[in-house]
């Protein structure tokens, strides 16, 4: 992924080839999930193929590691939520689509109250779906500058942890062409 959105490519170009290795090493050290005040699930991806999936299943996987092409830790990074019940083939060809029953069902039995995920574009930087229980945040506004998107963070307010979304938009930026380090496979469809 690193490759194909152009964020080697432009470690490479601006730093070295020795960033480039430490970032992907970084990266294979990062969480996967955390869990505020044993009430929010926060995660990059989503939910997952199977249920019964407990915190403890996502404390167990090795996260010093590559992510794998199928299983929990595949999931947690790239599932998407979907508007129907019950479960689909992902949109992206890895991870799946997940409904707001998956999502009830996951909270509920992990005594949780909100899942809060960042791994697709929003038009107003944010989403809320699943009857509200689950939240997608995203941060990059006008993604790859080229979609003209709001981005957005969000706060949780004490002692409720009453989530607060907050929204802005893209500012000028020196002039790069959209994608300019990306793979060069994807420029053939520019």
């Amino acid at each position: 992924m690193n490759k194909i959105y152009g964020f080697e490519g432009e470690v490479r170009s601006k730093l070295s080839e020795t960033f480039v290795e430490l970032f992907a090493e970084v990266f294979c050290c990062l969480p996967l999930a955390h869990v505020i005040n044993d009430k929010v699930f926060v995660v990059h991806g989503g939910l997952f193929s199977v249920d019964g999936v407990k915190l403890s299943d996502i404390r167990a996987i090795d996260r010093f590691s590559e992510p794998p092409e199928e299983g929990l830790m595949c999931e947690l990074l790239w599932s998407d939520p979907q508007p129907f019940h019950g479960r689909g083939p992902s949109k992206r060809g890895v991870g799946l689509s997940f409904g707001a029953d998956v999502t009830k069902k996951f909270l509920q039995e992990n005594n949780l109250d909100l899942v809060v995920r960042s791994h697709e574009v929003k038009d107003e930087g944010y989403e809320i779906e699943h009857d509200g229980k689950l939240i997608t945040v995203f941060s990059a506004p006008n993604y790859c500058d080229q979609m003209g998107n709001k981005g957005a963070f969000m706060r949780f307010e004490a002692p409720e942890l009453k989530p607060n979304i907050v929204t802005f938009s893209a500012v000028p930026h020196p002039d790069v062409k959209p994608m300019a380090y990306a793979n060069n496979f994807l420029r053939m469809f520019s």
